[in-house]
């Protein structure tokens, strides 16, 4: 069976709500958690995710919030932590995976670490038995895409076109996805504009998707009541199962 792969920003209106929603999504067919730390500049995220990550910051969000979140989930979910580099680094990314172990949390997905300097911490998640996800993008060539994921851990994160998330372009990826099963047997999960309407197309090949944008539009929407947002995202999550394992 395929997997689905959920983002969800933390803190969005509060850290009940946040519970709250991840174990419906569970409920609703969500395999993996993608738990999403607040930052001022998400470079790889579109419009829809960015407000998000505006209204946590502006609510008051603080890693402490992260932090409880995901003393709640981590033992009931598999879940990684979605972050850029920058609160990695000042809380210190040891901190970060010491904390990940000690609430049950995977592992991690920063999309601007580059694969070199991913490799110089392998050491760290290593250390604290945690994975950090690959990325491998349809400009990648084939010897860094040999590079990238023949170590890869927990899945590997396919960009579905260069761009940012959430703006639902369409690429033929069969080469990519190719190359990348020629070099690795790890899961390989396809992100980026991925919704009700384009997630059986974008499945094709590989192993699960990510679904980003698709139901944070739902979370920052101020018509919804907070359980008509969980139906929204959870009725959203229950479809977007169906239809990539028909």
């Amino acid at each position: 069976m395929k997997k689905l792969v959920g983002y969800i920003t933390s803190s969005i209106p509060n850290n009940s709500f946040t519970v709250d929603l991840a174990l419906n999504m569970k409920e609703a067919g969500v395999d993996i958690l993608e738990l999403g730390i607040p930052f001022s500049d998400p470079v790889a995220d579109g419009p829809v995710i960015e407000k998000a990550n505006q209204i946590a910051l502006k609510g008051g969000f603080k890693l402490k919030d992260l932090f409880e979140v995901s003393s709640k989930i981590g033992p009931q979910m598999d879940t990684l932590w979605m972050g850029y580099m920058n609160p990695f680094y000042h809380y210190g990314l040891e901190n970060f995976l010491q904390k990940a172990k000690e609430y049950g949390i995977a592992g991690t997905i920063i999309p601007d670490l580059p694969y070199e300097e991913a490799k110089l911490l392998k050491s760290s998640f290593e250390k604290y038995e945690k994975a950090n996800v690959s990325f491998v993008a349809p400009t990648h060539s084939e010897d860094r895409i040999k590079k990238v994921v023949q170590n890869s851990q927990k899945f590997i994160y396919m960009v579905a076109y260069a761009g940012i998330t959430g703006s639902g372009k369409s690429e033929d990826l069969s080469g990519i996805i190719n190359k990348v099963k020629k070099y690795s047997d790890t899961p390989l999960y396809i992100g980026f504009g991925v919704d009700e309407k384009s997630c059986k197309e974008k499945a094709k090949g590989v192993d699960g998707v990510i679904v980003g944008s698709a139901f944070v539009k739902h979370l920052i929407d101020d018509s919804l009541s907070n359980n008509e947002k969980i139906a929204k995202i959870c009725f959203a999550a229950k479809e977007i199962k169906e239809k990539i394992n028909e």
